[in-house]
């Protein structure tokens, strides 16, 4: 067990994740000891509820939303660290102590970690070192990449904003404004599902100009038509 002066709150949104949420839960057992693990289920119809409750200390029902769900969990956390995962994402063994390391040793408020997908397509390979290279150069962190935040830091620029899509992107942008993030390169092993399912070519051209919309000014609720 790590031994951790500060409290950790994961928050891990999910919506009809019960074939993978399992497995992403028994991987973030160790923080129990030292914090919390929250799920914040968004109307699961498919027993994700039945999957998550054995394995986490709090189970909170909220509309459906990565932003709202996120939100939720962050405003029922007692931690003094909010990390947040997604259902489909795998820490690694060594991410708790990582995440104190970083905290611990550079001046950042939040932070991220470098990405791995999990499929073995060639291209995937392609994929995650151009994320995590993009990431490094903007300082702009994805959902996937398990942002974590100091509690005081999300509530003062008031969490995420509650937009269908790119609210992983619009709340890196406001907390770039307070520090850079601190990168952790141990990375996080994500689901290729949505790459594998729609065609990677074709999901890594969508996302390039999902993201490059986005900046320009487009719409999110329009962009999250075209995402779904």
């Amino acid at each position: 067990m790590v031994a951790v002066a500060e409290r950790i709150s994961v928050i891990i949104p999910a919506r009809n994740e019960a074939p993978v949420i399992g497995r992403t839960l028994r991987a973030l057992q160790p923080v129990r000891g030292v914090g919390e693990i929250i799920v914040v289920d968004g109307g699961s119809e498919d027993g994700t509820a039945v999957v998550a409750r054995p394995l986490c200390d709090r189970l909170i029902a909220s509309p459906a939303g990565r932003a709202v769900q996120m939100n939720a969990g962050a405003a029922a956390a007692t931690g003094d660290i909010l990390w947040f995962v997604h259902a489909d994402t795998l820490a690694p063994p060594a991410a708790l102590g990582e995440i104190v390391q970083a905290f611990g040793t550079t001046p950042c408020l939040w932070g991220r970690f470098d990405v791995r997908l999990s499929g073995r397509h060639p291209l995937l390979r392609l994929v995650e070192r151009l994320m995590n290279l993009r990431s490094h150069l903007s300082g702009i962190a994805t959902g996937d990449q398990g942002i974590f935040v100091r509690r005081g830091v999300f509530e003062e620029i008031g969490g995420f904003p509650v937009q269908p899509l790119m609210e992983d992107i619009a709340l890196s942008r406001r907390l770039r404004r307070l520090s850079p993030p601190a990168r952790i390169r141990t990375p996080l092993l994500t689901s290729s599902r949505r790459w594998e399912t729609c065609g990677v070519l074709r999901t890594i051209l969508l996302m390039w100009y999902l993201r490059a919309a986005y900046a320009l000014g487009a719409s999110p609720a329009r962009l999250a038509r075209l995402y779904k």
